[in-house]
């Protein structure tokens, strides 16, 4: 019951973030979540009292995790194997860029923590699908989170308007080019945006491309979790040093969700998903994130992203370019 006020907000602002993300797909529902959680905390703060606060907290941990289970459905490894060996090079190669580039250029820049893994995660793999991923599994803070998503928003809105006339004025195929985009593009809905923009077997190749990326979520958010219960064990080992080492179960190691997420991936793929079921699946995914992300808006204070500076978006800007270039460089080896 304690739940109810705070879960009456976030499903509020939910009904109006996710319609308002079908109107604009570039946008997109979490996107807007987010920006109308920020709002409507700074207008009326009674959203931030404490008896809203229960609430919140369900939404931006629970909800986040069902929401990835769920997107899960999506991914069919039919159409995985579909892309072939010869795609899986440019793949895992700007993959290796993003999250090296944000290990390298995160220290030079001074943006570290949560922030650095949220951007790195969310250009390598697939943009807020990613980022709510590796928040559910490192509990990131709230202004790392919203710092990752609006740097993921500016360059996918940068990339549908400018992809698809420079992969004309390169002279691409609709393969080369769907290539590039699947890879260089991170949200689902700009991936889309700018493939069919390009040409309808542009589209196609792009979907199916970024849908193989959403997959690396399994390795990535399994080493985020060992790395932080690492931390987390060196940390109390400091603070208590004559404390007995234990094993961390196997629970803690691999998070519920993800087990989830992997299941229902299996399921889409043995064709016990019906296709008919997926326009509702994914509305269904989007209302969950969306709700994460507008509770995580609420609890989000101003100063917290105030303090950041600009210093993320530059981060972010950059991985931007390596992945882009990346992988038409790549292309052109392959």
């Amino acid at each position: 019951m304690s739940r109810l006020p705070g879960l009456g907000v976030v499903l509020l602002l939910t009904a109006v973030a996710v319609p308002l993300g079908r109107l604009v797909p570039v946008v997109g529902g979490p996107v807007f979540g987010i920006v109308l959680g920020v709002l409507a905390g700074l207008l009326i703060p009674a959203l931030r009292s404490d008896q809203c606060r229960p609430g919140y907290d369900f939404a931006a941990k629970n909800l986040l995790q069902v929401s990835i289970v769920v997107l899960g459905t999506g991914l069919s490894l039919q159409q995985v194997a579909h892309v072939g060996a010869s795609s899986l090079p440019v793949m895992l190669g700007t993959l290796a860029l993003a999250l090296g580039g944000a290990w390298v250029f995160g220290r030079l820049l001074g943006v570290r923590g949560d922030t650095q893994t949220l951007i790195g995660v969310g250009t390598a793999i697939c943009g807020g699908s990613a980022i709510a991923a590796a928040t559910a599994a490192i509990g990131a803070k709230r202004s790392s989170v919203a710092y990752a998503l609006a740097t993921i928003f500016t360059f996918n809105v940068v990339a549908v308007l400018a992809f698809p006339p420079l992969g004309h004025l390169m002279g691409l195929s609709s393969e080369a080019f769907g290539l590039w985009a699947g890879t260089a593009i991170n949200d689902t809905s700009s991936v889309v945006a700018a493939g069919y923009a390009y040409s309808a077997d542009a589209g196609d190749q792009a979907l199916v491309v970024k849908l193989t990326r959403s997959l690396m979520l399994v390795p990535i958010v399994l080493t985020l979790v060992v790395l932080k219960s690492r931390r987390d064990a060196r940390t109390a080992d400091r603070q208590n040093p004559d404390r007995p080492r234990t094993r961390l179960p196997w629970r803690r190691l691999v998070p519920i969700f993800l087990i989830g997420f992997v299941a229902a991936a299996g399921l889409r793929s043995a064709g016990l998903v019906p296709d008919g079921w997926l326009p509702t699946l994914s509305l269904v995914g989007t209302c969950l994130i969306t709700s994460a992300l507008v509770a995580i808006g609420l609890s989000l204070r101003p100063r917290e992203l105030r303090d950041a500076g600009p210093r993320p978006l530059l981060l972010g800007a950059i991985l931007w370019a390596l992945v882009a270039l990346g992988s038409l460089g790549l292309q052109s080896f392959s």
